[in-house]
């Protein structure tokens, strides 16, 4: 889900308009405007349309969260040509991340960056994905993603054991959580290879409706 922006200037009459072009349309602003609404919110009004199910609003809302996490370094208004980030153990810090068990993997997987940090647009993506409005398919293939944990783009025994430890807290006996992985298998491996594609995965969270509306956060 990435976007790039960019500004053309239009002269009509003696005013001036600045415009973000996406494939829907061509949004122009007056001088007046941007300086009303300041760069950050042109960018973000964009950024809705293509990329999140957001209120400009609500992107307004969680970029002021982003910044509270470390204002000293994010920009008051975002700058566009400035390459902001911040290290995961920032952002997990945010309340809805920190009580998740899988606060970790959530992190690794919504940052592009390798040196495990978190953008803006990363820390957007997460929230949108994660947004009860967000299409099940979407919502399937990072759940996929974050329960895969020796990110082998399966999941097999030793991803269902860690994601059981982690939902109990160790609770479980050996022999439950064997229990409980086989069973898992028997229900969602429908090659039978002993482990769970995208497609097994897809497959089974189809027969447990209540998944999707668990796998979320509200803003």
């Amino acid at each position: 889900m990435q976007c790039s922006v960019f500004t053309v200037t239009i002269l009509e009459s003696p005013l001036k308009y600045f415009g973000i072009w996406n494939k829907y349309n061509l949004q122009v602003f007056t001088r007046e405007q941007l300086k009303k609404h300041g760069r950050l919110d042109i960018i973000l009004f964009f950024v809705l349309k293509d990329c999140t199910v957001f209120t400009r609003k609500e992107i307004l809302r969680l970029y002021h969260r982003y910044r509270a996490l470390a204002p000293q370094i994010v920009p008051r208004h975002f700058n566009d040509s400035a390459d902001i980030k911040l290290p995961l153990e920032l952002i997990s810090e945010v309340p809805e991340l920190k009580e998740n068990p899988f606060h970790q993997k959530i992190l690794q997987v919504f940052s592009e960056d390798e040196q495990e940090n978190m953008t803006f647009n990363d820390f957007l993506n997460m929230f949108s994905v994660l947004s009860d409005l967000t299409p099940h398919h979407l919502k399937a293939y990072y759940a996929f993603k974050i329960y895969d944990f020796n990110s082998d783009n399966f999941i097999c025994q030793s991803d269902l054991e860690v994601m059981l430890s982690k939902l109990t807290g160790d609770e479980l006996s050996g022999e439950e959580v064997q229990l409980v992985c086989t069973k898992v298998m028997e229900e969602g491996d429908l090659d039978g290879d002993g482990k769970l594609s995208l497609a097994d995965f897809e497959y089974m969270i189809t027969r447990a409706p209540d998944f999707m509306s668990t796998f979320h956060i509200r803003i």
